[in-house]
C-alpha cells in the first residue's frame, strides 16, 4: 500500500491578494502555504480576510534574514516580483530599478539556504524574458542545479475570454525532471496540449494566432468583437487593418473560448455605479475596447482600470439590441450632444471587480473587506494573475 504523499511546504512571496494561494488550492496537490510575504498593507488586508489562518509576514523580502528563510523549511517558492521595471509603459530600468532589489536578494539567498527548495514558479510580464534580471535568474538556477522551462501564456488557452499574456518560469531541482520535454525556447502553449486540437477555423495554429493577437492587445490596441458572427469591417474610423479584424473574428468564433456573459454578475446591484461618465465617453469613444455579452474576448485589465480609460481594459456593452455600427455610423460629423445621445444607447459600463475576479479565476468565496474602496479593488486585481493558468503550471511542475 502506497504511503500518502507528504504535504509540500510553500513560501508565497509578493503574495498580494492571494492569487498564488488560490492557484495552489486549485492545483489539488498536497501542499500548504507556510508563509506569505508582502509589504502592501491594502493587499495584506485582503489576504488576511480570505486566508485568516495563513502566517502573513508584512515586511520587505530583503528585510528577512537567511535564518528567517531557513526556519520555514519550504519545498516550493511561488512568486510574482514587481513587473514595473520590465513593462513596455514602465520605466524599463531593469535591475537598476529599486523595485528589483527584493528579487535580486532572493537570487542571492537561494544558493545559501540550508534546504534548497525543490520547486520554483515565477510569474511576470512579457518583457521580463529579455531583461538582465531574467539572465541573473537563469544563472542562479543553473548554478543551483535546477531544470527549468519558460512560458508565455494567456488565459485564452484555457477557454477564458480574457487576454493576459504573461511570462512564467518553472524550475525543478535535479535529479528530478518535468513530466514534459523541456526546451531552451519559450513555450507559447501548455506542453500537454495537442496543437492539432487547437486549430482555428481558417486552419492556422491557435497558438500562433494567440501569440500574435495577444501581443497586439498588450500594446493597448482598441478592439471590438463581431457580435453574433456579424462582421464590423466597415468601422474604418478605428484605423484597423482587415488582418486585425479577421483575427478578432477568429477569436470571437472560437467555440473553445467561453462567452463573456458566463463571467458576469447576476442581478447586479446599483449598476449605475459602473456606467462610464459622459465626459469620458465623449473623449475616448473611438478608442474604447467595447465587448458585448456574447463576445469571447476581452483585453487585459490593468491596475488603472475604472480610474483611467485608455488602454486599461475592455468595457461592456449592456444594450444587447444595439449594434456598434448603428451608433458609430457618421459619428465624427455629429455634435457633442448628438454623439452622447448615440453613445448612451450602448449602455456602456466598466466590468465590476467581481467580474474581473471571475475572469481571473478567483473562486466565489473570494471577497474584499468592506472598507476596500472600488479604486483599490481594481488596482489590486490589475496587479494580480490568472489562477487557472498558474494552477495548471503548478500541476505540471509537481507531476
Amino acid at each position: 500500500m502506497m504511503e500518502p504523499q507528504a504535504s509540500l511546504r510553500v513560501l508565497e512571496l509578493y503574495s498580494g491578494i492571494g492569487g498564488m494561494h488560490y492557484a495552489l488550492k486549485e492545483s489539488c496537490i498536497a501542499a500548504e502555504v507556510v508563509a506569505a510575504v508582502d509589504i502592501n498593507t491594502v493587499a495584506n488586508e485582503v489576504y488576511k480576510h480570505n486566508f485568516p489562518n495563513t502566517y502573513l509576514c508584512a515586511k520587505t523580502i530583503e528585510g528577512m534574514a537567511l535564518d528567517d528563510f531557513n526556519k520555514l523549511e519550504f519545498d516550493m517558492i511561488l512568486m510574482s516580483p514587481p513587473c514595473q521595471p520590465f513593462t513596455r509603459i514602465g520605466s524599463q530600468k531593469d535591475v537598476l530599478d529599486p523595485r528589483t532589489k527584493s528579487f535580486l536578494y532572493i537570487l542571492e539567498i537561494l544558493p545559501r539556504l540550508s534546504k534548497t527548495p525543490k520547486y520554483i514558479l515565477l510569474e511576470n510580464v512579457k518583457g521580463f524574458e529579455t531583461s538582465v534580471a531574467s539572465d541573473k535568474l537563469i544563472q542562479t538556477l543553473e548554478s543551483c542545479r535546477y531544470t527549468y522551462q519558460a512560458f508565455l501564456l494567456s488565459p485564452t488557452l484555457l477557454g477564458v475570454p480574457n487576454s493576459r499574456l504573461r511570462y512564467f518560469l518553472l524550475a525543478k531541482l535535479q535529479p528530478d525532471t518535468f513530466c514534459f520535454q523541456t526546451s531552451h525556447q519559450i513555450l507559447k502553449h501548455f506542453p500537454d496540449h495537442d496543437d492539432a486540437d487547437l486549430r482555428s477555423r481558417d486552419g492556422s495554429s491557435f497558438n500562433q494566432m494567440l501569440s500574435t493577437d495577444s501581443n497586439k492587445k498588450e500594446q493597448n490596441k482598441s478592439e471590438y468583437c463581431a457580435e453574433n458572427g456579424k462582421s464590423q469591417v466597415n468601422l474604418l474610423y478605428k484605423l484597423e487593418t482587415s488582418e486585425h479584424q479577421k483575427q478578432k473574428q477568429i477569436q470571437d468564433n472560437n467555440l473553445s473560448i467561453q462567452l463573456i456573459q458566463d463571467f458576469l454578475e447576476e442581478g447586479l446591484q446599483n449598476p449605475s455605479l459602473y456606467f462610464i461618465p459622459p465626459k469620458s465617453l465623449l473623449r475616448y469613444a473611438l478608442i474604447l475596447d467595447i465587448v458585448g455579452q456574447t463576445c469571447r474576448r476581452s483585453v487585459c485589465f490593468t491596475k488603472g482600470y475604472g480610474h483611467y480609460v485608455e488602454g486599461t481594459g475592455s468595457v461592456l456593452k449592456t444594450a444587447s439590441d444595439v449594434e456598434l455600427s448603428e451608433v458609430f455610423q457618421s459619428f465624427q460629423a455629429l455634435s457633442e450632444d448628438e454623439k452622447l445621445n448615440q453613445l448612451s444607447k450602448l449602455k456602456l459600463r466598466y466590468f465590476t471587480p467581481r467580474e474581473i475576479a471571475n475572469l481571473h479565476g478567483f473562486p466565489s468565496e473570494f471577497s474584499f473587506p468592506e472598507k476596500t474602496s472600488l479604486r483599490q479593488r481594481y488596482r489590486l486585481l490589475g496587479n494580480s494573475l490568472n489562477i487557472h493558468v498558474v494552477a495548471k503550471l503548478i500541476r505540471l511542475m509537481v507531476e
